[in-house]
């Protein structure tokens, strides 16, 4: 999965969205501390191939991305739109494909404007970068090459406060950045740097009114480190494990804090802490809870009642497992109890 499978509706319920098989399940709390639905197949019947993402707007409605098979070993895009985390959300509606017709060509991600218009990025054939974005009365725009070579899988997307829409991706050597520079422009490459990004592990976060900032992996020293076009990537720590990292903004004790979470080598969930954008002030990795399936991944939202949550998820289990926040200074957080 791409972007955050864990978010907080509308009507201020959480609901994470899952990968299983050829289709894509939710589950929602019906209240504030309760126990959740049973999973629920979303979008219909039609049939998936693996790489969902999802991305939220300022109006909290979820929009989800995903790939089907259309024949012959072909593939084209998918998206459908979940207004709430208990209603049901609108079934697939084909959106095409970045070239027309073709294999699938990457894991898109998804953005959403001020506006409420998603933007899905994806990789294309040729190794750049597409992009289709929504019309703010109904219907996409055409899709557009937004250029770059040699592309790695999984980009990163955002929607900074300001509403402007910005997606990054790593190249052979470099890591780059696309922005739009007014609501409704084409995105336009305005930012990158020279750095060996390992593949699959981008998050990309707003961090303030003129900032997002990009959490990676290293690929030379195995740093996770952030970045911020206009400046150098900072080292945080050494990345607690092999794969993506779960970002979230929260205040701890007064603080505006980035949370940062991690599956460690180990097998555990790790989380680290550090007042946002102040990358220089250092974090340091704390493990929690039991170990999990290494094909575990972790999420982080605050919930209606500015609790942080931690969602973990094994696809190949369906195992899922969550913890808040206490309601006590620091991060202690509550035993973590199966979904």
């Amino acid at each position: 999965m791409n972007g955050d499978w864990l978010l907080r509706g509308r009507d201020g319920r959480l609901c994470v969205y899952l990968p299983s098989g050829d289709a894509v399940l939710c589950r929602a709390e019906p209240g504030p501390d309760g126990p959740w639905e049973a999973p629920r197949r979303i979008g219909g019947d039609q049939k998936l191939r693996p790489g969902l993402s999802v991305g939220v707007g300022a109006d909290r409605y979820a929009h989800l991305v995903a790939w089907r098979p259309t024949g012959g070993g072909r593939s084209g895009l998918v998206h459908s739109t979940h207004f709430r985390p208990r209603l049901a959300p609108l079934d697939w509606s084909p959106v095409g494909h970045p070239d027309q017709k073709g294999a699938r060509t990457g894991t898109p991600a998804v953005a959403v404007d001020a506006r409420g218009r998603a933007h899905l990025f994806v990789r294309n054939a040729g190794g750049g970068m597409s992009l289709l974005a929504q019309k703010e009365k109904g219907g996409w725009e055409p899709w557009r090459d937004l250029g770059g070579e040699g592309l790695q899988d999984e980009p990163a997307a955002v929607t900074g406060e300001s509403g402007l829409v910005e997606t990054y991706a790593a190249a052979d050597g470099v890591l780059l950045r696309w922005r739009q520079e007014k609501p409704g422009a084409r995105p336009v490459l305005d930012g990158r740097v020279e750095v060996s990004v390992r593949p699959g592990t981008l998050r990309a976060l707003a961090t303030s009114a003129e900032h997002t900032t990009v959490f990676f992996t290293d690929a030379a020293s195995g740093d996770l480190c952030a970045w911020r076009p206009g400046g150098p990537p900072v080292a945080l720590a050494a990345a607690a494990g092999p794969g993506p990292v779960a970002a979230v903004r929260c205040v701890i004790e007064g603080y505006d804090c980035t949370l940062l979470g991690q599956r460690s080598a180990g097998g555990r969930v790790a989380f680290a802490a550090y007042p946002t954008e102040r990358e220089a002030a250092g974090a340091w990795w704390t493990e929690s809870g039991p170990a999990l399936a290494d094909d575990a991944e972790v999420a982080l939202a605050v919930d209606e009642t500015e609790r942080v949550v931690a969602v973990t998820l094994s696809p190949s289990t369906g195992r899922l497992l969550l913890t808040r926040r206490k309601d006590e200074p620091g991060l202690a957080l509550t035993a973590w109890q199966e979904v």
